[in-house]
């Protein structure tokens, strides 16, 4: 089990948003510093980002694109997987870059920390983490991994892409994630804006070695029910059927997002096989939510429901400009 550096850990303990806004004091080595893509996962399929640093020096909150894909003084990116049971499977957390480990602890147990039964943190915010120094003032730090997953110690290097361990649900957080840090000299630097310009999303150079586009929101699962679910129970990993009896008592089409907006619009539709329309209707979302869920049904009338293949479809729209959509198929049988 990797050393445990307290006073290391203490100090990555989420440094003071102040350092974000003066980051502008620094420059790029020579070399420059690029960043490989942190996690063994397929973003905006199996994974997607959940949270950018905070840009506002006040009491809002705001992403180098003036979006709201953040909350008060986040400092660090958030690689999010869509349910506890994406984590289960576990997804590799790679290094970003070449470097020496600093500092590591593992110990901690995967309890969100809004659960009751959740231990205390102790000031142990990053949960089982890893701290690795690149040189020339860089680090990167990479935070809420799986309790026994971390098999590094203070002193071992890693190459850029060595698995350092695997998600988990650590320390203070409240969903299966990566939170990742990048500091030179100690100051906090947004790897969308190391040049620290908020430019509100012009393009501008990333520290990422492959640019990372911004995704505003969208839809991370799709699925079809006989009754409206629990929201804990699509944030556990609901599998969706792919097929459900003639006789089932409704039809129910359920839609997970993120990143919604007050004012956004889901449209949900079911088709049948003959081309009706089994539902086709708009919800707006009425404010902005980090995680949510809409979910649509039809009871059943008649006998049964016709047999054959049905199309389900979920679509989110801002501003009247779509912003993301999802498919799902599946078949009534008798």
């Amino acid at each position: 089990m990797p050393v445990v550096l307290e006073r290391i850990f203490a100090a990555m303990k989420y440094p003071s948003h102040v350092l974000v806004l003066g980051a502008g004091t620094w420059a790029l080595p020579a070399a420059g510093f690029d960043l490989a893509f942190p996690l063994d996962c397929s973003l905006g399929e199996s994974c997607f980002i959940q949270q950018y640093i905070d840009r506002d020096a006040g009491p809002g909150a705001q992403d180098f694109t003036c979006g709201p894909l953040v909350y008060d003084g986040h400092e660090g990116t958030d690689f999010a997987l869509p349910t506890l049971a994406d984590m289960k499977k576990g997804v590799a957390v790679k290094a970003a870059a070449s470097g020496i480990v600093k500092g590591a602890r593992d110990g901690v147990a995967d309890v969100a920390v809004n659960d009751p039964a959740a231990p205390p943190l102790d000031g142990r915010d990053c949960g089982n983490g890893v701290l690795i120094d690149h040189g020339e003032g860089w680090q990167t730090q990479y935070c809420h991994m799986k309790q026994g997953s971390i098999t590094l110690s203070p002193g071992d290097p890693v190459l850029a892409g060595e698995t350092l361990g695997l998600v988990g649900l650590s320390g203070n957080t409240e969903f299966p994630h990566l939170h990742v840090s990048v500091r030179k000299n100690d100051v906090e630097i947004d790897p969308f804006d190391p040049d620290n310009t908020l430019n509100c999303g012009t393009a501008a150079p990333q520290l990422w070695a492959d640019p990372i586009a911004y995704r505003p929101g969208g839809i991370v699962g799709l699925g079809i029910a006989t009754e409206v679910p629990a929201f804990e129970t699509i944030l556990e990993g609901l599998p969706s059927p792919q097929s459900m009896k003639s006789d089932a008592p409704a039809i129910v089409l359920w839609a997970h997002l993120f990143g919604g907006r007050a004012g956004d619009v889901l449209v949900l539709s079911v088709t049948s096989p003959d081309g009706a329309q089994l539902f086709d209707e708009m919800i707006t979302l009425e404010k902005n939510q980090a995680r949510a869920f809409r979910a649509l049904g039809k009871r059943l009338t008649s006998a049964a429901w016709p047999l054959g293949a049905y199309q389900s479809e979920a679509i989110l729209f801002r501003d009247g400009t779509e912003v993301d959509r999802a498919v799902l198929g599946f078949t009534i049988v008798p």
